[in-house]
């Protein structure tokens, strides 16, 4: 495709130079490359596009047809080059984001619009959703996950962090006498359980020396939302376990208290991931540089 475009270039530059010498000249090449390539083209076409005198070289008929459609897609070709150099070196055009629903919906979101206000020339799709989605398979241009990633080819960059935690409202625990001094006193208390943290019959907890152990729990209420699990426990519905981020409100209000704090593993980080390489759309860069702008925005203890 390359030598298609080539021998197209060489013809139309004999056309404009006029003449062979004056085109190789244009084109920074020797004379007997632009020979070649367009000798090339008018035996691919099997035709004649040039009429050849030791005084001038002109389009034959077929030529000047020719030559009209040649100057249409060499400038469209240019105009394509352009646009994509333009989308490496300033934000513009479609930026598809993932993130997780709870999250997206309440920062991520803000955040993009925020973008789309710096950059007039951008437009964005949020996708919102709790599995993880193939960046290449499914069209995204950049993720904002939570947690500690597998290795792979993408390239993270780590915008904040969350924790999880373990939250229920005063009422309940009142009625209750009080919260859980340890883990193993949860089978007295009704649980809440939000599957995309804990799906099996056991809640992970980190001892204060760091060891990682696990309860047995029979969830009374289960979700695969995050507004739905903790909704029910603000219903007093018992003890559940959240994303810092997602009840940070409801610790502020006094709505939700946390309870096994001793017990909360370490903070995981929020990270932006995009695919690896050497030429990343600005617009994904624009991205990350404005999530890493925000300081302690997205730091959630």
């Amino acid at each position: 495709m390359t030598d298609r475009f080539d021998a197209m270039s060489a013809f139309v530059a004999v056309c404009d130079a006029p003449g062979f010498s004056a085109a190789a000249r244009r084109l920074h090449v020797a004379p007997s490359v632009v020979t070649r390539l367009v000798a090339g083209l008018e035996q691919r076409l099997g035709t004649l596009l040039l009429s050849r005198t030791t005084r001038s070289v002109r389009p034959t008929e077929a030529g000047e047809r020719f030559l009209e459609h040649a100057r249409r897609i060499l400038a469209a070709l240019d105009e394509a080059e352009e646009a994509a150099v333009a989308e490496r070196t300033s934000p513009r055009g479609r930026l598809v984001i993932s993130a997780p629903l709870l999250f997206g919906r309440l920062h991520v979101a803000p955040l993009l619009s925020r973008l789309l206000g710096l950059h007039a020339e951008m437009t964005a799709n949020l996708v919102l959703s709790d599995r993880y989605v193939s960046l290449v398979e499914e069209g995204i241009d950049l993720a904002v996950r939570i947690g500690h990633l597998p290795d792979s080819g993408l390239i993270a960059r780590r915008l904040g962090e969350t924790r999880r935690i373990f939250v229920a409202t005063p009422a309940y625990l009142a009625a209750c006498g009080g919260p859980p001094a340890h883990p193993d006193e949860l089978a007295r208390y009704e649980l809440v359980g939000f599957e995309p943290l804990y799906a099996g019959p056991e809640w992970r907890f980190t001892a204060p020396d760091g060891v990682e152990f696990r309860v047995p729990v029979r969830p009374r209420f289960s979700s695969n939302s995050g507004d739905a699990a903790i909704g029910h426990t603000l219903l007093a519905g018992g003890i559940t376990a959240a994303l810092s981020y997602q009840v940070a409100d409801h610790l502020r209000s006094g709505r939700l208290v946390r309870v096994l704090e001793a017990y909360s593993p370490p903070p995981s980080p929020i990270q932006a991931v995009f695919p690896g390489g050497r030429l990343v759309p600005a617009k994904v860069r624009a991205f990350v540089a404005l999530g890493e702008s925000m300081g302690s925005a997205w730091q959630f203890g």
